[in-house]
């Protein structure tokens, strides 16, 4: 079930339906609304298919998805082989992550955040380019 908070804010969005997908770097899965789905496909079909790596790459970034709608009551049905992948066993977290929202094990989630040694250093590397960068 959808906390009211997110449903509220995907309310724009909801009607079109969901893409849930495996995620490329963690075990989670992620629920992308179907406007910025699309957006993502352009991209994808744009790829060279001529091109081995771009296949496999197309082949495994395409793995597990699945189109899937909210119902009346803010459920969400996640397809059994995408919880497994995301190893979800009892509590689940939704966090936001830019365009998309990741659903993950609370435990796996917990593990993931402490995975991350000095999140000072990382922000620093990642968002703190010189002008002249």
């Amino acid at each position: 079930m959808l906390p009211s908070p997110l449903k509220k804010q995907l309310q724009a969005v909801l009607s079109d339906g969901l893409v849930l997908k495996r995620s490329l770097f963690q075990n989670c899965i992620e629920m992308h609304p179907m406007n910025e789905w699309e957006e993502m496909m352009k991209k994808i079909n744009s790829i060279n298919r001529f091109k081995k790596k771009n296949n496999d790459f197309i082949r495994k970034f395409m793995a597990g998805v699945k189109m899937v709608e909210v119902d009346a009551n803010a459920r969400l049905l996640i397809p059994r082989e995408l919880v497994q992948f995301a190893g979800i066993k009892k509590q689940v977290v939704l966090t936001s992550n830019v365009n998309m929202v990741e659903i993950w094990d609370k435990q796996r989630y917990e593990e993931a955040l402490e995975q991350v040694d000095d999140f000072a250093e990382l922000a620093e590397e990642v968002m703190g380019n010189d002008d002249n960068e």
